[in-house]
């Protein structure tokens, strides 16, 4: 399938396209870009920098995709930002490449939707089939696995971690990890709960569901440390994959601590 270039867009060269790129009035495709096949820019799009971007993708207007990372320790090293195939980009979105102190690139995964004006920062990883509502702000070094929600305005601090089939409620301001299948919210979030809509949506089990929750109360009761009660649900559900992806989330730790229940464990 042949290619659709505006005659108003600019393809430098060197860029890479795919079959059937569509590349719209005044789009700006950098000359270390490469657009996969059947990717749309619809107008007034601009993509630079070291960016690879997978196919049948599509971008809305004044989204910008690969300048130069919002680092002021950034010294123009050829970092990298790669989003998968069939992601949705909506208008003003912004995701930026890595630096050198954080891996030297930013990856997204695939069939993920950043509405308007979310922005993705520097050396973030961002996993498959995950939604940005409008305004969400995720800052540098964060980790977002995947079928993760965040709610419109909500704000991700730097070197966070959200795990997957979480969700993030809209205006939260997250300043610790979030477990997977977790639900948090509020300015500072807190835990309150399972993301049980979520689970359900995407068929899991009753069985499944009820594991997490007996789970979850064990994990976030009164009793003793997190790092004991840890050790006890590990042990008590060790053949339980859904509850040992939130074991290992803990385990594998950060920079950040742990986002816990206000009051009680209520799932």
């Amino acid at each position: 399938m042949a290619n659709k270039i505006h005659p108003t867009a600019i393809v430098e060269d060197g860029a890479r396209l795919g079959d059937g790129v569509i590349v719209g009035p005044y789009s700006v495709v950098g000359a270390n870009v490469s657009l996969g096949d059947g990717v749309e820019l619809a107008s007034h799009v601009v993509v630079a920098g070291h960016t690879s971007i997978g196919a049948r993708t599509r971008i809305f207007p004044f989204a910008s995709i690969g300048h130069q990372p919002q680092d002021l320790k950034y010294k123009g090293e050829p970092s990298t930002l790669d989003i998968g195939t069939d992601c949705l980009i909506r208008e003003g979105v912004t995701i930026n490449p890595g630096t050198a102190g954080g891996g030297m690139k930013t990856v997204v995964g695939n069939a993920c939707a950043f509405l308007a004006n979310s922005h993705v920062g520097h050396d973030c990883h961002v996993g498959s089939n995950v939604i940005f509502s409008n305004n969400v702000m995720l800052a540098g070094h964060c980790e977002v696995g995947d079928f993760a929600i965040i709610g419109g305005g909500a704000a991700v601090i730097q070197f966070a971690r959200v795990g997957a089939h979480s969700f993030l409620g809209g205006m939260s301001g997250l300043e610790q990890d979030l477990i997977p299948y977790g639900m948090a919210l509020g300015n500072r979030a807190h835990l309150s709960g399972l993301n049980i809509v979520g689970l359900q949506r995407r068929d899991f089990s009753r069985s499944q569901i009820h594991d997490l929750r007996r789970a979850y109360r064990l994990l976030f009761a009164q009793e003793g440390t997190l790092l004991e009660r840890v050790a006890d649900v590990a042990e008590e559900f060790k053949d339980h994959p859904t509850v040992m992806e939130i074991v290992a989330f803990i385990k594998a730790g950060g920079k950040r601590s742990m986002c816990t229940p206000k009051n009680g464990a209520e799932a």
